[in-house]
């Protein structure tokens, strides 16, 4: 543990009218589930570190861990409350019986449930942002929507968030209760956001909130083929495009990122994550990554990326590559924003 301060990161506006934030966040589902096993001091102290750095939207959810991530969270959130814009979500639905399932509910019952439990789980008074992970087509916006404005009635939640939606769906909703965040996928690998949803975002003043801005850790060079490198139970074995011979074509696209992130004496993953910033202004929007770590050092290098601009010449070279990437993000997209774009 370092005793050297720490520069702290610049901030912005959460939506129109949310608390001042990080222009980067902390993404901390790893933590509790899906990337292998977790050092939980490491952990801990990383999560101080945010603190320190400036980096204040801590994001979680109900299914990371079912529930563990929320509660490895508590003790964090009673020491630095109020330094913390916390956003939690709901929507994916596990069974302890069947650790494969994965169901998808919207409907104004279960979000009432799903947030006292959040609420017990993180032991605090209100969530900061809370989100709807995945949209169940079969179920009304305006119902979802509605059950979760009366959670920001009650004084249960203060602001509202989407993820993975399209433009449409964003602007459906916001009529209905005003959205302070979308968050989905976005990095130089995925930009399936930039069809419709980046533009509502812009137009409505919503904040955008890239989830794998690193591309789950390739674009770092954490590592090449997810099939061979990666424990049993990393759940990166599973997406297409990080195992076999998808792996092997997308690491071959990371070569212009190694040539910028020499020039500016950076790693990859500071490139990745520059990039994904200055969608910012490309798309005149608010941009806030959640990257992702379980090491301090790995924060740190995280929030360096937030002083690195990319000139017009490096963006041109980075621009090509999301179109020629090999696999899907997931196995099953039927539940992305992608699946239901026009």
């Amino acid at each position: 543990m370092s005793n050297s301060p720490i520069e702290k990161i610049s901030t912005v506006r959460l939506g129109t009218e949310g608390p001042r934030i990080g222009v980067q966040g902390f993404g901390a589902m790893g933590i509790s589930e899906f990337y292998g096993d977790t050092d939980e001091a490491a952990a801990r102290d990383t999560l101080e570190a945010t603190v320190e750095a400036g980096v204040t939207l801590i994001d979680t959810a109900d299914i990371y861990g079912s529930g563990a991530n929320e509660e490895f969270l508590a003790p964090f959130l009673a020491a630095h409350r109020d330094e913390v814009t916390l956003a939690t979500k709901f929507a994916i639905e596990r069974r302890a019986d069947d650790p494969s399932y994965r169901g998808i509910r919207n409907d104004a019952a279960y979000i009432k449930k799903a947030v006292e439990a959040s609420l017990r789980r993180l032991d605090v008074d209100v969530i900061d942002l809370y989100y709807m992970h995945r949209r169940d087509p079969q179920t009304p916006l305006a119902e979802s929507v509605g059950a979760m404005a009366e959670l920001v009635q009650e004084g249960k939640v203060k602001y509202l968030g989407l993820s993975e939606v399209t433009g449409a769906e964003l602007r459906e909703a916001h009529a209905v209760h005003p959205i302070t965040a979308l968050q989905s996928e976005w990095s130089v690998f995925s930009r399936d956001v930039e069809r419709s949803a980046a533009q509502a975002a812009a137009e409505l003043g919503v904040t955008f909130v890239p989830y794998s801005p690193l591309g789950r850790g390739f674009l770092t060079g954490a590592f090449a083929d997810a099939g061979k490198d990666l424990s049993s139970g990393d759940f990166r074995r599973f997406q297409p495009r990080f195992t076999g011979d998808n792996a092997k074509a997308n690491a071959a696209l990371l070569e212009p990122l190694h040539k910028i992130a020499a020039a500016h004496g950076a790693t990859t993953a500071q490139i990745a994550l520059a990039w994904v910033q200055q969608r910012a202004q490309v798309h005149g929007l608010t941009v806030v990554p959640i990257p992702g770590t379980r090491k301090r050092s790995r924060l740190l290098e995280n929030t360096g990326a937030t002083r690195i601009t990319l000139s017009a010449e490096e963006l041109a070279l980075l621009e090509p590559i999301a179109g020629q990437v090999a696999g899907d993000r997931y196995p099953d997209m039927s539940s992305t924003s992608a699946a239901r774009e026009q």
